[in-house]
């Protein structure tokens, strides 16, 4: 009797491993398969306006194609895709096309269509704001907010190479070696510095090239203030030790 308690134990003990297991293999494969439907409707989407839109002016046409590189390295993507995560790249390449589509039917004064999910990496990149026109080593670029004769290239923002690059039209897509190689060239500080100085909601050089955004950077400079700990100094707090000024000056944090 005990023999048989023991072997039915068992095959409850098993058959609800084996259960769990399935069940949890089950969902597993749920996740993903939605995770691929959603990436391969954003895929389609892409396609359809790729398929549809020509490019009117060098601006558009410039949009477009960076789009239509994007619809191809999705459709390459959703080939490959067997995890949540491949199928979430999937669905971001497509949407990164869309921004582009956007930019090209805002350039030809077309409606740009629906709102797009909004990107964490995009917003905290920030947006040129104004037109800036400069030289850096021998080379003349150009940022604008808006798409002219002069800045046909679009980007719509977003971490490169572990730098954030403002979403805007330039002169040239000089952010492509480091989309490409992976790592930034020697002279990028210099020429986003010189860009970018003083315009708001963007990073400084100096940030920049530590990886920081602008929200970043303004935490960080909160926090090397010590917040509003510096009027320590003129607080009662140093009037009661020893005779005013803790030995004849301003308190010094180190900050």
């Amino acid at each position: 009797m005990d023999l048989i308690f023991v072997a039915v134990l068992l095959l409850i003990i098993v058959g609800g491993g084996y259960y769990l297991v399935q069940s949890q293999q089950a969902a597993k494969r749920k996740r993903v398969d939605d995770a691929k439907a959603e990436a391969r409707r954003w895929v389609e989407r892409l396609g359809g306006q790729v398929l549809s839109l020509t490019g009117t002016d060098l601006a558009s046409q410039q949009a477009l194609a960076d789009a239509s590189e994007r619809y191809t390295a999705a459709g390459s993507q959703m080939e490959q895709a067997e995890t949540e995560e491949q199928a979430k790249l999937v669905k971001d390449t497509a949407l990164e096309g869309l921004y582009y589509v956007r930019a090209a039917r805002e350039a030809m004064g077309m409606d740009p269509g629906p709102a797009l999910p909004e990107d964490r990496e995009r917003q905290a990149a920030g947006k040129v704001t104004e037109h800036r026109s400069v030289d850096v080593e021998g080379e003349h670029y150009e940022a604008s907010p808006q798409p002219t004769s002069g800045t046909p290239h679009y980007y719509p923002g977003g971490r490169v190479a572990g730098r954030p690059v403002p979403q805007g039209w330039y002169s040239t897509p000089w952010w492509k070696p480091a989309l490409i190689g992976g790592a930034w060239g020697l002279g990028s500080m210099m020429l986003f510095s010189a860009m970018f100085s003083g315009m708001a909601g963007i990073p400084s050089g100096e940030a920049w090239a530590d990886g920081y955004d602008a929200g970043q950077e303004d935490a960080m400079s909160d926090a090397g203030d010590g917040g509003d700990g510096g009027d320590m100094g003129d607080s009662d707090f140093g009037g009661d030790m020893g005779g005013g000024d803790m030995g004849g000056g301003d308190f010094d944090f180190g900050f």
